[in-house]
């Protein structure tokens, strides 16, 4: 079984799938993973074997999910955090005026909640909100974690 946390850069993606995969044993990928093949810099690639064939499943953080194919994935969680809370944490990052704006202007549009919607079936894209520590700790991780056991009980029957 394969989840993809998806969102706008910034949003707790890492810190979320962390958490995730340190208590229920799942495999975290993110593209700086070596399972993340670099065609170039600009340019990460998933090895599709390694994500597919892995045992246990994974949980793979990336902002986007429209080119990743709907089999891969059987839930995805895209993380949505409020514009001011994200400005803070894209500025402390350093992040550029052009990129600060750039990735405020997609949360705001909720675009890459869309493209999940639009790119896997509506029923396994689950919204999660992101704005303060205990959002994750205490609401995210679990639901994250009761909707993965949900997934194994209906599909192991």
């Amino acid at each position: 079984m394969s989840r993809l946390l998806t969102g706008t850069p910034g949003v707790g993606k890492s810190t979320l799938g962390k958490e995730v995969a340190s208590i229920s044993g799942l495999k975290y990928i993110n593209k700086r993973n070596p399972m993340m093949a670099m065609m170039t810099s600009d340019c990460p690639i998933l090895d599709e074997d390694r994500v597919v064939d892995e045992e246990g499943g994974v949980i793979v953080d990336y902002h986007g999910c429209d080119f990743f194919p709907k089999r891969w994935f059987h839930i995805v969680f895209a993380l949505r955090t409020d514009t001011n809370v994200l400005y803070e944490r894209l500025e402390t990052r350093g992040y550029n005026r052009k990129t600060l704006t750039d990735n405020i202007q997609c949360e705001i549009f909720q675009v890459l909640y869309e493209e999940a919607t639009t790119s896997h079936k509506e029923e396994i894209v689950h919204q999660l909100p992101s704005n303060k520590p205990e959002e994750l700790e205490n609401n995210n991780v679990d639901q994250i974690l009761k909707l993965i056991e949900q997934w194994i009980k209906d599909h192991n029957s």
